[in-house]
Order: structure tokens, then sequence, then C-alpha cells
């Protein structure tokens, strides 16, 4: 049987319509969400990912700014570019789009976008909150994931979940929420990567398949189990178009549920991100 394919762009479309209202909300209470993006250098993947948040942000009607620096720009300059964004009312959300040239720390840019505002939930604070189980803006891609997984009734409630891959902007983070005492976690997670010792026995074990490795073509068909609903967090550009971490096409004959490279997870990302702005613009026009 082939796998039903879990669409990603259908359910960001609905989260964005949320996301929508709460904007209006907003702007009937004379405060209308911003976001800014700064993005160094020239790297086209980066450039084509800020321009699509920024279409996203238009069309729920987030007002977005983008900062444009060169690849030679110096730490201090970035970081003086980002408290500058900190201090402006008017933008509710600050993100360092990533990656960033080898002589810049991310830690130090994600350490200087003002908590409140950190929408990506990557300074150090919101990671903490994150690990408590107490997140104000929970990573867009792990939350992404999450909220795809529940809009489409996969139950997570003591799930076998197997992430392939412990990054700190998506295995890492998803682990820790899909583990937590919560409507969005109490699954039994057990996290692996590309040096794991026979890698295939764990993922075998698994309800929820997440494929995080940056691996292109990492997982095939004899690695899932029969039914199991697999997650391909993977973007890799080839000459046949994009592809993930997943060998889609004899994948989907052995899973019950699958996630394709586009249309999967990437635009769940976005809506988060869009989801995390305007909570942020809730939370800042309360302390007003």
């Amino acid at each position: 049987m082939t796998a039903s394919i879990i669409d990603g762009r259908a359910i960001a479309g609905q989260i964005r319509s949320e996301v929508a209202q709460r904007v209006m909300a907003l702007v009937d209470d004379g405060v209308q969400p911003g976001l800014a993006a700064v993005l160094v250098g020239e790297d086209e993947a980066s450039h084509i990912y800020v321009s699509t948040k920024q279409k996203a942000c238009a069309d729920v009607g987030i007002r977005s700014e983008q900062v444009n620096l060169p690849a030679f720009v110096t730490e201090g300059e970035l970081l003086a570019a980002v408290r500058r964004l900190n201090r402006d009312p008017q933008l509710h959300g600050v993100i360092v789009q990533l990656p960033l040239p080898r002589h810049i720390s991310e830690l130090r840019a994600q350490t200087a976008i003002d908590p409140s505002k950190d929408v990506d939930g990557l300074h150090p604070m919101n990671v903490g909150l994150m690990v408590r189980g107490e997140p104000a803006f929970p990573p867009a891609t792990p939350y992404g994931i999450v909220e795809l997984l529940l809009r489409s009734g996969v139950r997570l409630d003591g799930a076998e979940v197997v992430v392939v891959g412990y990054g700190e902007l998506v295995g890492a983070p998803l682990s820790i929420m899909l583990a937590q005492d919560s409507i969005r976690g109490n699954a039994t997670v057990t996290i692996s990567h590309v040096r794991t010792r026979d890698l295939a026995t764990h993922t075998r074990r698994a309800d929820i398949l997440v494929a995080a490795a940056g691996v292109p073509g990492l997982i095939t068909a004899d690695m899932v189990k029969p039914g199991a609903v697999v997650v391909d967090v993977g973007v890799h550009r080839t000459d046949d178009g994009l592809i993930g971490d997943v060998r889609f096409d004899e994948v989907k004959e052995v899973a019950g549920m699958i996630t394709p490279v586009p249309g999967g997870v990437g635009p769940m990302t976005v809506a988060m991100l869009l989801v995390n702005t305007v909570t942020a613009a809730e939370l800042l026009t309360e302390k007003r």
C-alpha cells in the first residue's frame, strides 16, 4: 500500500489563515506586527528563504524588513545592526539568517537578539525555556514538525519516535519537545545519527521516523517499519531538483504516511515563524 502524503503546504495554509486573523485583531488595536531579517553575504539559498519569509509576511499582514550586510562585515557591525533592530518599537521579531560567515560567531549573533523578539527561538534564554517545557518561542522547524503531525492525526502519546540527526536547529530541540510531558509530546524518543552502529535496527522500531541528518537519500525502504510515519527534514539541491534525506519513491511503498520534499516540512517552518512573530507582538502589546 502506498503511503498517504502529508501535505505541508495545505496545513501551513491553514496556520497562515489563523495567523492572519490574529494580525487583524492586533491591527484593530493599533499594532501591526513587524519582523526583521538580517542577511549576511550572498548565499543563494539564504536569499531565497528570506524572500519566502517576506512574501509569507505580506500574505498575513505582517510588516517585514530586510537588512543586507556584506560577507566581509565585522562581527561588531552585525551585532550593532541587531541591537538597532531590538530598539525599534515597530519590530516584534528579529532573526539572523544562518549560516553566517566563519569569522562571525552564530552564538554571539543569537545572544544579541532581544529574547522577547527572538522568534527563531535560538537565544540561549529561549533554548533554556524550551528545555524546561516553557518555551516562549519554540524553534520554528521542530515546532512545525510537531504541528504537522498533530494536524495530520498522528498520535504522539506513547509513540516510538526515532530522530536521525542531532543538530541544534532540528534534531536536538525536536527530541526534547517530543519527549516532554505535554499534549505535543509524551513520546518515547531515540536519538540517532549517521555514526550510529547499525542505524537500521533503530529506525525499523519507529512508529514515527524523522530524518534530519543532512545526508541525501540516507533512509531507504528497508530501514522503515511498515506503516510508519516518515518525516523528511532534509533539503538538497540536485540537477534533478530538490531531494530529501529519504528515498521518497521507495519509502512511500512501505510507510503509512510520509512528507514530500519539497512541500512537507519547509512550508511549516515559515508558518511557525509567523506564529512566533504574531505571538511576540501580542506579548509586547500586553506590556504597553
